[in-house]
């Protein structure tokens, strides 16, 4: 294959986005042959060119138009859209999440019965030099064994506006959650591709804290590993002006992404060794003070439908395979059921006995969601941050 004609599913923001880049030559070796959506006013203002519009997604799956799709709708069709897409033998990138929930999560992989089709997803943060060089710190074994992790992302503020511009967010049955499921599945997605996937989470989940939704928009949460390193996870959509702090306590030091550049207060000598042969009570091991420039934020969006295409065509690696997308979607879950339970959750999580929860939720919900009628139907396919 010399050219992949690649179709594009829900033209909310992301959709439309990605539509752009497309009209604008981002890509090469390939053509946006069609649209998909099912809002007729979005198909006519799409900037695709002359690619084919649709409103039914099988429809435009078994046209013969498309070698490729990328699917950017609320979070349940990723499930429902990316199995009919990899049934049919078409190349797939799914936004974030993969899935709403674990299980779903499974029956979508489950779907990719041949190698040969490319599954992705929309990891984009990946791409971003700050933290492929904190993997690289991590896994090369610089640090050394990692003791605790502190992540603070409180830079989601987000109005009540937002989350009155469309029926499905902020919902059980529209979105399957809050911040977790909506603004952090990088940051999850990141954490256990940075740190593994713990053994257990305790969290804190605020439903409704600062908005009238009915799902979490503040938490706090405690991981722990097998090894007994642990962390705390912060985030909220509720804070202004926010903060975006990522702290790593390891045996070599302490290392902090903060803005630009990560900062590492190196230990000349490990922690733990210090602390076995240090004569004195209170001395702390000399450190070295080093900057790791890491500018810019990496090419994100594009330079994961970039490899995407490049994965297609040249058989090159992927950043973010779809099957790892499970993991923060396990995390989200646990999350959001160690607070609906007040206890502990282990992982992996028991995929069935979350969706179970999860359908009481929405089966069992009295909330009245009040919309902005004024947004238009443009927002209720919107796949958004």
């Amino acid at each position: 294959m010399d050219e992949l004609r690649i179709g594009i599913v829900g033209l909310g923001n992301m959709g439309g986005t990605y539509c752009g880049q497309f009209s604008a030559g981002e890509y090469k070796r390939c053509r946006l042959t069609a649209i998909c959506d099912s809002d007729a006013q979005k198909l006519e203002a799409a900037n695709a060119g002359d690619a084919k519009r649709f409103s039914d997604a099988r429809e435009m799956f078994e046209s013969g138009l498309i070698d490729a799709v990328i699917i950017a709708t609320p979070h349940y069709a990723h499930t429902t859209l990316g199995i009919m897409a990899l049934e049919k033998g078409l190349h797939t990138l799914v936004d974030k999440p993969i899935s709403v929930h674990k299980a779903d999560c499974e029956r979508l992989i489950a779907a990719h019965t041949d190698s040969s089709v490319v599954f992705a997803a929309m990891f984009n943060q990946r791409t971003d030099p700050r933290y492929i060089k904190l993997k690289e710190l991590i896994d090369s074994g610089e640090l050394g064994k990692i003791n605790r992790i502190n992540w603070i992302i409180t830079d989601w503020f987000r109005t009540q506006q937002y989350y009155s511009s469309g029926g499905w967010r902020a919902t059980w049955a529209g979105e399957g959650g809050g911040v977790l499921l909506n603004q952090c599945p990088h940051q999850l997605d990141l954490w256990q591709w940075l740190f593994g996937m713990p053994a257990k989470v305790r969290a804190f989940c605020g439903v409704g804290r600062y908005h009238e939704i009915e799902v979490e928009d503040d938490v706090t949460a405690y991981l722990e590993y097998a090894d007994g390193s642990n962390g705390v996870f912060i985030t909220t959509t509720g804070e202004a002006p926010g903060t975006n702090r990522l702290e790593i306590a390891a045996e070599k030091g302490r290392v902090i992404i903060e803005g630009d550049d990560l900062q590492w207060l190196r230990n000349e000598v490990p922690t733990s060794e210090w602390s076995k042969t240090c004569q004195g009570g209170f001395q702390k091991p000399a450190q070295w003070e080093i900057t790791i420039p890491a500018k810019g934020r990496g090419p994100q969006h594009v330079g994961i439908i970039r490899n995407f295409i490049e994965a297609v065509l040249d058989g090159k690696p992927l950043i973010a395979p779809a099957e790892e997308g499970i993991h923060s979607v396990e995390l989200a879950n646990g999350m959001i059921h160690s607070a609906d339970i007040g206890q502990t959750v282990n992982f992996p999580l028991d995929g069935a006995t979350y969706e179970a929860a999860l359908k009481k939720k929405i089966e069992t919900s009295t909330f009245v969601k009040k919309v902005d009628e004024s947004a238009g139907k443009a927002a209720d396919m919107s796949s958004t941050y």
